[in-house]
């Protein structure tokens, strides 16, 4: 029998069987749910200027998008994403790290994630949108194989009666062969 390669730092923890040792990944994703838009609302209160609201989070999950979120063994939040399936594509429509855990190749393991989980449902292209502003961002995307496709005007609030424009980017998923395309630098 084949042993299937644990993806990430693993820890051994007692089973409930007397003397069992069960592999838990010290990292790991959960689906978010319902229960989680509280938790939501404090990290993206703490992380953005202007952040989503509950409604957005309820529309979301109620709609069933694709929603995940980066947890420690500990059960500590280290960020989630959000993204809307399409037809051959994933719209990726938040993507955060908690504040106290970026810089720590958590995006790029969130993206990693995002992609496997869209290829498996026949996404052949990830879009995003981004503030201009969000220099970090846009580098961590395209370092990771986004592409500037577009400009957005306006998209987002930006003070009172302000608007910032979002760049619009996309990462294809496979090939014109349909293979699947290999994509960062290795930003862990």
């Amino acid at each position: 029998m084949n042993a299937r390669p644990l993806a990430g730092p693993v820890s051994w923890r007692r089973g409930r069987h007397e003397g069992a040792r069960v592999i838990v990944p010290r990292i790991h994703f959960v689906p978010l749910g319902l229960a989680d838009v509280d938790t939501l609302l404090a990290i993206e209160s703490s992380a953005y200027e202007f952040p989503w609201s509950r409604g957005n989070f309820i529309d979301s999950l109620n709609a069933g998008y694709l929603g995940r979120k980066r947890i420690d063994a500990s059960g500590a939040w280290l960020g989630y994403f959000i993204a809307m399936p399409g037809v051959q594509e994933l719209h990726l429509l938040n993507l955060t790290v908690t504040p106290q855990h970026q810089h720590r190749g958590h995006a790029r393991a969130m993206l990693d994630r995002l992609v496997n989980e869209g290829s498996a449902l026949g996404a052949q292209r990830v879009w995003w949108e981004v503030r201009v502003s969000n220099e970090r961002a846009q580098e961590i995307y395209r370092r990771y194989g986004f592409r500037e496709v577009g400009l957005r005007r306006g998209y987002y609030p930006a003070g009172a009666l302000a608007r910032e424009n979002a760049l619009v980017m996309s990462l294809e998923l496979s090939g014109a062969d349909g293979v699947p395309v290999a994509h960062g630098d290795g930003l862990d």
